[in-house]
């Protein structure tokens, strides 16, 4: 075996060891994050009862701490940082109803006191489990208690490997099939899918026409919106800017979409929905995300960057109107020549979602 064969099968383990941790964190199921010497018990706090809580301290020593990231912590009018995370520790035994009020802006219990509550900012490996929650696609916060002895039960995987699955994950991907799909605006279409060595998520691209890698060529990131590209939703743009992009492309002749699987700016369907809650209740598209504990956009465009270089396509003309991904495609080796705006005109159920993107997040409408 090279020395570069033996590299990937060393990063394809990690990402394999990282995706089984995921599928436990998701389960809710308890595992060991470990870095150098250091280890913790850990569980997501999402969900967690009170016959689960119970069963967590008895496995652990000493005090255990909900880690919650600078986001969450703000919200709760516990620090002014959103830059740090934060380890959550009272002097009073923890309850089940506490640690969802910690985690859940919609949670039911709204009365909580948090007047003895202390915060510590987390270390790297705490600020890993909070990553691991967020691969997961729950809710950014993690029940973290140290143990003394492991069980053989329990999943075992490096802080280091968290934090840079994401980024291995998307150098990792491959295509892995494609096949002609006439569409009904662009006959000429080719779905190409991508996967990464672990067998993770997939991403696909729509190749319309016959692009020319020899000349900035049309290209349209899309990020996956269930609601908006399948069911039609008028609270955001996605199905439109969908749409309007394939026509484009085949208008142009050829070019590009690639359907990025990062629902909701990066959180995922379930926690999208719990921001519609929440914006149901008065918050704007961005407060709902760091009410959550997220950033206002948790998407990378790495995984865009590497499907485009997978189909022989180094230069680009962007339809977008976000900044940060003209920004993103050039950090990762893109050239892209030209910005293309993609506006269409609003609803009334979409006009402050639009107003919010252009004042908070800057896009150019």
């Amino acid at each position: 075996m090279s020395s570069s064969d033996h590299s990937d099968a060393t990063t394809t383990q990690k990402l394999v060891e990282v995706d089984r941790a995921i599928s436990e964190v998701r389960r809710g199921a308890k595992l060991v994050v470990k870095d150098g010497n250091d280890s913790v018990l850990m569980v997501a706090s999402e969900g967690l009862g009170a016959q689960e809580l119970s069963n967590f301290l008895s496995l652990v020593q000493g005090q255990v701490s909900v880690a919650i990231t600078g986001r969450r912590a703000q919200a709760l009018g516990l620090s002014d940082d959103p830059g740090q995370a934060y380890l959550v520790q009272g002097d009073r035994p923890l309850l089940a109803q506490t640690l969802e009020f910690l985690c859940d802006p919609v949670s039911v219990s709204k009365d909580e006191d948090l007047s003895q509550l202390k915060l510590t900012v987390a270390s790297s490996l705490e600020r890993a489990c909070l990553k691991l929650a967020k691969l997961s696609r729950l809710l950014p916060s993690a029940l973290l208690g140290h143990f003394a002895q492991l069980s053989d039960d329990w999943v075992v995987v490096n802080a280091s490997d968290i934090e840079t699955y994401a980024k291995e994950a998307a150098r990792s991907l491959r295509i892995v099939s494609q096949a002609k799909v006439p569409l009904e605006d662009a006959e000429q279409a080719k779905l190409v899918a991508f996967r990464p060595s672990d067998g993770g998520v997939e991403h696909f691209a729509i190749v319309i026409g016959e692009p020319q890698a020899s000349k900035p060529v049309l290209v349209r990131l899309h990020s996956e919106c269930f609601t908006g590209d399948m069911l039609g939703s008028m609270r955001c743009d996605c199905g439109s800017q969908l749409r309007g992009s394939i026509s484009a492309i085949a208008a142009e002749g050829s070019g590009v979409l690639l359907y990025l699987a990062q629902e909701g700016r990066g959180i995922g369907l379930v926690n999208k929905i719990r921001a519609y809650q929440l914006q149901d209740e008065g918050f704007d598209t961005v407060d709902a995300n760091l009410q959550l504990g997220f950033d206002e956009d948790e998407r990378i465009y790495l995984p865009a960057a590497q499907m485009l270089k997978l189909l022989g396509i180094d230069q680009v003309r962007l339809m977008t109107n976000n900044p940060a991904k003209v920004q993103s495609l050039v950090d990762h080796g893109i050239d892209v020549r030209e910005r293309v705006s993609l506006l269409f005109a609003s609803n009334s159920y979409n006009k402050e979602y639009l107003q919010t993107k252009a004042d908070k997040a800057g896009h150019l409408l």
